[in-house]
């Protein structure tokens, strides 16, 4: 996103709205209902305009000739290996993401580290093979950077920091605002598997883990869809903090429209199905890494899954739900058993630090 919010700080006496009285939680960094209370209330109160009060994944500016995409994240995931990947990886991934979804071809990245005094240089160098190995993969360069070293007790290991910027082709627009009833909601494949990899890997660290972050970067597979189908897709964004729930609620809140998901059709492996179950969370809340939520008009759906089942990174796809008439902003689960329930955004987060 433009705007995202760090979840290292935590104090005692929060309250549920960070006002300026109140002090932050390490839940207003999670991603759901208290992070789009402090982004409301105390930042963009400060900061908005009308770029920034868009709040996608990526900031589209005019530059002379060309549209531009900006964005930024930073990356404090504890551990900072898990099984799948590790913060290098999760840093690259995450920002071409994000352009990717708002329809950019990543052109550069800027690349911040923060690291602990007593950090291992094996482990940073470790770390940076992750950073370029995904960059190719992603056919992006890290163009800039920065470097800084910090006290050992003040920081927990490496904190990583990028930037990203891209091209946007002219007449392309991806934004809730053209999503239309009818219109079908596409997943690229199983749901949850960065967010349990990270928690389990964190809470259990000597026990052999069967599932694995999917964290990837997608910008190549996302251009294929837009050349395949260049006016059919509407909107994209990629599930991570809040999960499918935080993604689909906000969708449904900003376009005005009703938006079902079938709960028979969001693909979940048994691994992580059984691992959500294990630490007691809903695998609609759990973050993704190698995820897009697409919506598309309905006549485009096979086209759309066609070309994401020929991508490694899609071969999982499926239609998961669709837009209906119904003008009340509400986002609903038709559930395995034939009843309904409201899908909302995660209050904050199970478990912090998974990106």
């Amino acid at each position: 996103m433009v705007l995202r919010t760090d979840n290292t700080v935590s104090a005692a006496g929060a309250t549920g709205a960070a006002g300026s009285g109140g002090r932050i939680m390490l839940a207003h960094g999670g991603g759901g209902q208290l992070t789009d209370s402090l982004i409301a209330q105390t930042i963009l109160p400060r900061l908005g305009n009308d770029v920034l009060r868009d709040l996608l994944d990526a900031a589209i500016m005019e530059g002379g000739s060309e549209r531009l995409a900006l964005t930024i994240d930073g990356y404090v995931v504890q551990p900072w290996r898990f099984p799948g990947g590790d913060i290098g990886r999760l840093a690259v991934s995450g920002t071409v993401n994000d352009l990717a979804v708002c329809g950019a071809r990543p052109v550069g990245l800027a690349l911040g580290m923060i690291v602990c005094e007593g950090f291992a240089v094996g482990d940073l160098d470790g770390i940076l093979r992750s950073v370029a190995e995904t960059a190719a993969e992603a056919g992006v360069s890290v163009v800039t950077g920065d470097t800084k070293v910090v006290g050992r007790d003040q920081g927990d290991g490496i904190y990583l920091t990028t930037a990203g910027v891209g091209v946007v082709r002219r007449g392309l627009r991806l934004h809730p605002d053209q999503v239309r009833p009818g219109d079908v909601l596409i997943i690229n494949g199983p749901i949850a598997e960065h967010g349990l990899a990270v928690m389990l890997a964190r809470q259990m660290p000597d026990m052999s883990i069967a599932v694995r972050s999917d964290v990837s970067p997608l910008s190549r597979m996302i251009e294929r869809v837009l050349e395949a189908v260049p006016d059919d897709v509407v909107f994209m964004r990629d599930p991570t903090r809040g999960g499918l729930a935080g993604a689909a609620a906000d969708l449904a809140a900003r376009s005005g429209l009703r938006v079902v998901l079938e709960e028979t059709a969001i693909p979940v492996s048994r691994a992580a199905r059984h691992a959500a179950e294990m630490l007691g969370i809903d695998v609609l809340d759990v973050a993704n890494e190698g995820k897009v939520l697409i919506v598309a008009r309905p006549g485009a759906a096979e086209r759309v899954l066609a070309v994401l089942r020929e991508d490694r990174y899609g071969a999982g796809a499926a239609v998961i739900g669709r837009v209906e008439e119904a003008r009340d902003g509400i986002c609903e689960l038709r559930t395995l058993l034939g009843g309904r329930r409201i899908v909302q955004k995660p209050y904050g987060e199970q478990l912090p630090r998974i990106c």
